[in-house]
């Protein structure tokens, strides 16, 4: 197969196309390593698979839609796995421009270049943080998701409800894959785990938000990529099944498919902290601050169709993976 990977130089993007690579598919990585944050790291992960003679790495904005018109026209791909996006909820409150330039015109010249050159399969990535306002546990991919708390959330929601539009008027096979945080070697360095492991390595307080009550459903980067590289080979199918009197909002009469991808099993963030420690061999020193604009006390994962669906379940544990984070950190950073 031939596969774009957009995001390719990202954290996710990256372990999707060393997976891909290492199977035998061939992979045109898209990414414009934008400074949102570190490039030296975006760069450092291409390096592990810019040799592989079936790597083509093309330097390219999703905003630019002459420039993806040339790529989607080039490189004629079997299927496409959209990962690229502007990340973060709370910069979402600071900078929304970024996120409708990037999540919504962006995401509309990918969708576009599945449309024109017939590409069999797109699956995306959207967001547990479309589950908003929503308290009814676990989150399902069955219910309805209109109250979004941030643009970022919301313009996951809209990648969503464009896909099924272009997958009922052009019969477009596309999976949205809702992430439940996720974490793991190579990860982003605004992210939690990221951030508590750089300032306990420095001495430096690390801040705990909502007084340390965050529940998360931390998913473990390896399972999150298992879980889009099976989605992909599972091209999205009309259900025959679907009633439009009692919607489903998870698939179609038209080829179209939302999945949760969650490790199923929340974790206290205290005791996420706790499992660093342990591994890092030092306490840390906390500075407790109040729940923050956009935020949600807790996520946890319903992913029952991913395993009717899709035959798959993430299960690598925090303890696990926490470790294998610290292992790759300490070597990287030579901490």
């Amino acid at each position: 197969m031939k596969y774009l990977v957009t995001g390719a130089a990202g954290f996710i993007g990256s372990h999707v196309t060393k997976s891909l690579l290492a199977r035998g598919d061939s992979v045109v990585g898209l990414d414009n390593l934008s400074d949102y944050y570190d490039v030296n790291l975006k760069k450092a992960r291409l390096t592990q698979f810019t040799d592989n003679s079936n790597f083509t790495f093309e330097r390219v904005d999703l905003i630019d839609r002459a420039e993806m018109e040339r790529v989607f026209g080039e490189h004629k791909f079997d299927r496409v796995i959209h990962l690229a996006a502007q990340a973060g909820v709370r910069y979402s409150i600071e900078n929304p421009h970024a996120y409708v330039a990037a999540n919504l015109v962006g995401y509309l010249h990918v969708i576009e270049g599945c449309r024109h050159h017939e590409v069999e399969h797109l699956v995306y990535a959207s967001t547990s943080s479309v589950y908003g306002a929503h308290t009814n546990m676990p989150f399902s991919v069955t219910k309805s998701v209109d109250h979004p708390l941030t643009l970022y959330a919301a313009t996951k929601k809209a990648n969503e409800l464009i896909a099924h539009s272009y997958s009922n008027l052009y019969n477009i096979p596309t999976t949205g894959l809702r992430f439940f945080t996720v974490y793991g070697p190579w990860g982003r360095p605004d992210m939690a785990l990221f951030l508590f492991a750089k300032n306990i390595l420095e001495g430096k307080p690390i801040d705990v938000f909502n007084y340390g009550k965050h529940r998360r459903d931390f998913t473990y980067v390896d399972d999150i990529v298992e879980g889009v590289i099976r989605t992909s080979d599972n091209v999205a199918q009309t259900n025959p099944d679907w009633d439009s009197d009692n919607p489903d909002p998870s698939c179609s009469s038209a080829p179209y498919r939302v999945y949760n991808i969650g490790n199923n099993q929340p974790v206290e963030l205290m005791k996420y902290v706790s499992v660093l420690e342990d591994c890092l061999g030092r306490k840390a020193e906390i500075n407790f601050l109040p729940l923050q604009p956009g935020d949600v006390p807790e996520t946890y994962a319903d992913v029952s169709e991913l395993i009717s669906d899709v035959g798959y379940k993430p299960d690598t544990t925090v303890e696990v993976g926490v470790e294998n984070f610290v292992r790759w950190y300490r070597d990287y950073y030579g901490a």
